[in-house]
């Protein structure tokens, strides 16, 4: 069972996803900001992982 938290952070998760596409679809993607987007996706799995 999904509780409250692991759905706002699968949202928060997805939308970091969509924000990362969109970024990669810029005619000059910003590295930094991909990579920003990229660690807190990441960071978002984990606690997802582990909850």
């Amino acid at each position: 069972m999904q509780t409250t938290h692991q759905t706002a952070l699968a949202t928060k998760h997805a939308t970091l996803d969509r924000r990362i596409v969109e970024e990669t679809h810029r005619p000059k993607p910003d590295d930094l900001i991909l990579a920003d987007l990229k660690k807190q996706k990441l960071r978002l799995k984990e606690e997802l992982d582990g909850a």
